[in-house]
């Protein structure tokens, strides 16, 4: 596939339903997001809810990014598709309609891990970061620190025990009675709130390595609700506590990595780097430059899958079988020499 190929992008790994047409001189030519809300309901996501919500929303979607883009489907040349990792009925979704449209085009098609999609975003934007650098992926289902130095080569410093920093927000949020997704609802609250009223631990910053835990700080604050009451101010303190200490884990671990690796790039990606407080702390507190995806590519969208897919278009290949790969370890991607 030539350097100047179109991309089409294919995101479903979760409750996001994302399409997106790249090209390498252009950037984003189109994209479209379709947010599944009616899981506040529930709480959380409901897989099986999700899917339907893609197999209903993706079609109409790819027709609209099309002619948002001026394009017919024929001026594609390679359709990358999410294979992970992530919701399995999910990613079928995606997959299987990915695999299809190239079938049908005569085109290739591109699998694509959803965390790469994430660490390379930020190289969307200009300035973009040089390799190497520091990456912290911070979302719902996934907190990690990883070295790069190029793309697909990774080395994976740490990484979450037990709960990802976003899923202990979403957790934390319906502990206090706010709507799901509970990142920016605790964010919002927080504004109103002292961070200083009650004592967070920092978990697992009081000893060597890398590794996140953030299990305990949500039983923490489950117990400090039940202790306190629920009155607004106090739950504002709450919120502003808890999200300072959750920052605060980030911002330590990544001044320890950044020393350990040798490196004086930071890139931030996934949903928690939306976080207005966590963007502030990095940039006032962290030593080296500090680099973002814009906020709309935070979340999971399909302009990042289309962005990774070219970084991999040398893998395209023409498939029929349906493959994905819930669980998919970062560090088993192969690097990629001509990007």
């Amino acid at each position: 596939m030539q350097r100047n190929s179109t991309i089409l992008g294919i995101e479903t790994s979760c409750d996001e339903t994302g399409v997106a047409l790249f090209h390498p001189e252009a950037g984003i030519l189109a994209e479209a997001v379709y947010s599944q809300a009616d899981h506040a309901q529930w709480g959380g996501v409901v897989p099986e809810l999700a899917s339907r919500d893609h197999v209903r929303k993706l079609s109409p979607m790819i027709e609209s990014v099309m002619a948002d883009a001026g394009l017919g489907l024929d001026r594609v040349d390679g359709v990358a598709y999410t294979a992970g990792p992530g919701l399995a009925g999910a990613l079928l979704v995606g997959t299987a309609t990915a695999l299809g449209l190239a079938q049908s085009l005569g085109r290739p098609a591109i699998a694509v891990h959803h965390m790469e999609g994430h660490l390379l975003s930020p190289l969307l934007e200009n300035p973009s970061p040089d390799f190497p650098f520091l990456a912290l992926l911070v979302s719902g289902g996934h907190s990690m620190l990883v070295d790069v130095a190029g793309p697909g080569r990774y080395r994976l410093l740490g990484e979450t025990l037990d709960d990802a920093a976003g899923e202990a927000f979403d957790k934390t949020a319906r502990l206090l009675g706010l709507p799901y997704p509970g990142g920016p609802h605790v964010a919002r609250l927080a504004e109103a709130g002292d961070p200083k009223r009650f004592d967070f631990p920092r978990p697992m910053t009081n000893r060597p390595g890398l590794d996140f835990s953030f299990s305990g700080l949500k039983t923490h604050t489950r117990l400090l609700i039940e202790r306190t009451g629920d009155d607004d101010q106090t739950r504002a303190d709450i919120a502003a506590g808890f999200q300072e200490a959750v920052v605060d884990t980030l911002l330590i671990k990544c001044r320890r990595a950044l020393k350990e690796a040798r490196l004086e790039r930071l890139v931030i990606a996934g949903g928690v780097s939306a976080n207005t407080r966590l963007r502030q702390r990095l940039a006032a507190d962290l030593p080296g430059t500090v680099f973002y995806p814009r906020l709309s590519l935070c979340t999971d969208n399909g302009a990042m899958i289309a962005h990774a897919g070219w970084y991999r278009r040398s893998e395209a290949i023409h498939a029929t079988a349906v493959n994905v790969r819930p669980r998919w370890d970062l560090e088993e991607l192969a690097a990629v020499e001509d990007s």
